[in-house]
């Protein structure tokens, strides 16, 4: 009877014991525990640390941008005196209508646009295509090919720059120049190991119920992609499509190579070409203005950048 009683409690026990480790389990780990937030004092140390962490990012990642907006207020006197002031004295505006047309910024925003949604364009066919193809129709030694595709990306891109723009210069099998001709610009872009490994996450995703009815109904591979996959492809698409745009757009050493005629080169490239003699001021008001088109692509589509990025990372 005795020995009963006992195996019941230590059988209770055990059971406390367990859910108390369960609930454990599902409890998130933090620095502080709970019991410790919730106290006054760890109230305060939690939101002090946390202000100051948050203000301190914000100051780094904020504050060239800062500096650069409000130097293109001021006058050039301002703009290198020492220490610099924090908020321009008097305010400048027409500096940047100035910048806009002492650089000729019309003109290069033209030719960024051009290269850039050219890019945009082959990186669409061409990487879908490769990720599709790695991920649905599993070609012979597919794995060994990713691997070789995601080893790139190890290599630095600086390294690279020598051996493409010998291949540019002398294209193999064509023989063809391709310096000063958008071919220089787009055919490098396309390929992007990262983005093709995006692609490829998210169309592994897909559940294979879908592609097994458009089979069974008769589409091809390539009907069952524009009708199927790319519909349901659009987060991902996005965020391919603003990496491409933005990847072009920021390139500096890779246009100053390759284009060399100065009415053909990108909106980086030509404000350095022109910014010999130029103030200060006006060459910052010029570069504020080149930072415009992709600060407003992050802000009008940042939701869709992170809905993006996490949409191939879980199943089910």
């Amino acid at each position: 009877m005795a020995s009963n009683t006992l195996v019941s409690r230590r059988g209770a026990g055990s059971g406390r014991t367990s859910r108390h480790r369960d609930a454990d389990q599902g409890r998130p780990r933090t620095l502080i525990s709970p019991a410790q937030l919730g106290r006054p004092r760890g109230k305060l140390v939690y939101w002090t640390v946390f202000a100051l962490v948050a203000a301190g990012f914000t100051l780094v990642f904020l504050g060239p941008l800062y500096w650069m907006v409000t130097g293109g207020l001021k006058t050039t006197q301002e703009v290198v005196q020492s220490p610099p002031t924090a908020f321009p004295s008097s305010l400048h505006t027409e500096n940047y209508s100035q910048a806009w047309t002492v650089m000729d910024l019309a003109r290069l925003l033209l030719n960024t646009l051009y290269y850039a949604f050219g890019a945009l364009a082959f990186q669409l066919v061409l990487d879908v295509a490769a990720a599709y193809s790695l991920s649905r129709l599993r070609p012979v030694f597919g794995k060994a090919i990713l691997g070789m595709m995601l080893a790139t990306l190890m290599i630095p891109a600086t390294v690279l720059v020598v051996p493409q723009y010998l291949t540019v210069l002398d294209v193999p099998i064509f023989e063809r120049n391709l310096l000063n001709s958008p071919w220089a610009i787009w055919l490098p872009s396309v390929t992007n190991a990262f983005n093709i490994f995006l692609l490829k996450r998210f169309f592994d995703s897909i559940p294979g119920e879908l592609l097994d009815a458009a089979a069974i109904d008769g589409a091809s591979p390539l009907r069952t992609l524009r009708s199927v996959v790319l519909p349901i492809s659009r987060p991902i698409l996005g965020v391919v499509s603003i990496f491409a745009v933005v990847g072009v757009w920021k390139d500096f050493l890779w246009p100053m190579l390759t284009l060399p005629d100065p009415g053909k080169q990108t909106l980086n490239v030509g404000i350095y070409s022109l910014s010999n003699g130029v103030p200060q001021n006006i060459l910052i008001a010029a570069l504020t203005i080149a930072s415009v088109p992709t600060l407003l692509i992050f802000l009008l589509f940042q939701r869709n950048i992170m809905s993006g990025l996490t949409a191939g990372g879980l199943k089910g």
